[in-house]
């Protein structure tokens, strides 16, 4: 497409992504320079359609971008009021108790939030500083300067044929040009992907690691509800399939948040995740809860979980990596908003100083120093060791030694240094000859749920004659490779029902791709085995329309 005449405008600042980091970076710049034009694009069709998040809010990014919101209205008004840690098996449960745990694990002073509401607020602020916002405006590609440098973004390219050629009503979209660039696109964002590709930006760093975080919002029974009450689990039923654990947390309106996240660096490549958190909910503490009640909602998306030693380099010629695009997930305390908050502060804050001294296209070094050194690095730095540790020895001695490293962590050492996570996600699957298939129960209908039935209610959409947004680099890979080796697993770890692999009688098996019902959580793109699916966004406004996640 690049024979394509686009036209172009230019900007201070061109964000991508109006999540929370993204939103932070776009206010902070207008509150330091009014005269500063920035411009923040969204793939969602609307400021928080795409923002999944658990959440359990620290405020002290919050607290530091607008100290007086709650005087202007921020929808961050669920106080935690109980704080309860569980161990589970299959028919009962064990409290951990508050006590033994570092101070950082507590929750006192956290908020329940919908972080899609407080990105649709946060955006109302940077729009009423001057910002410009583009919801429904995927960016689709970089644009480089001469130089070699990240001068700017493709955004609002429509109507392609399903085969990439332009349609009869293609739209080309614009070149949307600055003096930096920021990605703040989430986790495994595409542009994000690219860029650290082309500057090598994480050479020398462990390998990110993540999980697929999924939730559903319930309306439960008003005598069973406990706002301000957080609950977190361990255990049943993953047990040791994989890691991971769920939160409950009683947010206001009778309404109840319930997530699983399972680590994705699971080996059984008959394990599904979807299907592991369906399973969850019939936990006798769980059922109960649940009984008489209704799922409202549903979503599923990919969280960073490297932490502090899978940082890549932040910053590169022209821009920088906000948010989750760099990583910024505290494991244990399951928070990242935060971190990504104070992320875009300080990515605005070096490129206001670096446009007041004349300087553009460079690299904002002071970010990147800020980053790592300042109130971001240290809240990872104290928890490096906990997600290696789970990984290497299990649940049960990573809480052990984990609490003890985060408490010594506390004091300013550990004896257990810097400890490295070794495989990708990806190389950590196991050949399926290794394991036997998982016999899961059907879903209920009342407590679980099937797949296709769940997305709808994560109001996902798509415009069919598009080109599929999930790229294969070798069309043969999933029949000639990943099945006969992994059982193909996309069938399993995708919790959207996107991808299937068909057999009819006296045909070869087929690979099917049915990219409209995606939730844009990007499992794929890191879980393949053979590394050869490719997510892209799709056309501006596309995927889920997630109402109050």
């Amino acid at each position: 497409m690049s024979e394509i005449e686009r036209e172009s405008m230019e900007y201070d600042v061109v964000i991508v992504g109006a999540g929370p980091a993204g939103l932070s970076a776009a206010i902070r710049l207008k509150q330091l320079d009014a005269e500063l034009s920035v411009v923040v694009l969204e793939k969602g069709s609307e400021v928080g359609a795409h923002i999944l998040s658990g959440a359990v809010l620290d405020p002290v990014g919050l607290d530091q971008l607008i100290p007086d919101w709650e005087e202007k209205g921020a929808p961050v008004t669920v106080p935690v009021r109980k704080d309860r840690f569980y161990i589970l098996g299959e028919a009962g449960q064990l409290r951990v108790p508050n006590w033994p745990m570092p101070p950082l694990m507590s929750n006192h002073g956290c908020f329940i939030v919908s972080m899609a509401n407080v990105c649709r607020w946060l955006g109302e602020q940077a729009e009423a500083l001057g910002v410009e916002i583009f919801p429904g405006m995927a960016a689709s590609e970089v644009v480089y300067g001469e130089d070699g440098r990240v001068a700017g973004v493709v955004s609002g390219e429509f109507g392609k044929n399903p085969d990439g050629t332009p349609g009869p009503n293609y739209e080309p979209g614009m070149e949307l040009l600055g003096k930096y660039v920021f990605l703040g696109e989430g986790v495994r964002g595409s542009l994000a992907k690219q860029v650290m590709a082309r500057f090598d930006l994480s050479n020398g760093k462990e390998p990110q690691k993540f999980g697929l975080g999924m939730k559903e919002i319930w309306e439960i029974d008003p005598e069973k509800h406990r706002e301000g009450t957080v609950t977190h689990t361990m255990g049943w039923p993953l047990g040791k399939n994989a890691g991971g654990g769920s939160f409950i947390y009683h947010i206001d309106n009778n309404q109840v948040y319930v997530g699983f996240v399972v680590h994705l660096n699971y080996e059984n490549p008959y394990l599904s995740p979807y299907h592991e958190f369906q399973r969850f909910k019939h936990h006798p503490m769980v059922a109960e809860l649940l009984k008489g009640g209704k799922r409202v909602a549903y979503g599923a998306r990919a969280i960073s979980e490297g932490g502090y030693q899978s940082i890549p380099k932040v910053v590169f010629p022209g821009g920088a990596l906000l948010g989750c695009s760099a990583g910024l997930v505290n494991v244990p305390r399951i928070k990242g908003n935060h971190n990504a908050m104070l992320s875009g502060i300080a990515a605005a804050e070096a490129a206001h100083a670096a446009i007041k001294a004349g300087r553009s296209g460079d690299e904002l070094a002071e970010y990147e120093k800020e980053l790592r050194e300042g109130d971001v690095g240290r809240d990872l730095k104290k928890v490096r060791n906990v997600k290696p540790m789970w990984s290497k020895w299990g649940l049960m001695p990573s809480l052990a030694l984990g609490g003890l490293d985060m408490w010594t962590n506390t004091l300013g050492f550990s004896v257990f240094g810097t400890m490295k996570h070794g495989k990708s996600d990806s190389e950590a699957t196991g050949l399926a000859a290794r394991f036997e298939p998982i016999d899961y129960p059907k879903p209920d209908g009342v407590l679980s749920f099937d797949r296709l039935t769940n997305v709808a209610f994560s109001f996902t959409n798509h415009e069919e004659n598009q080109p599929a947004h999930l790229t294969l680099k070798d069309a043969s890979v999933p029949i000639s490779v990943n099945l006969p080796k992994y059982a193909e697993p996309a069938q399993r770890y995708c919790p959207a029902g996107v991808y299937e692999v068909v057999e009819e009688d006296g045909k070869d098996p087929r690979f099917v791709i049915n990219f409209q019902n995606c939730v844009h959580c990007k499992t794929c793109d890191i879980k393949d085995p053979s590394q050869n699916i490719h997510w892209v966004t799709p056309q501006g406004g596309d995927g889920p329309n997630y109402p109050n996640m």
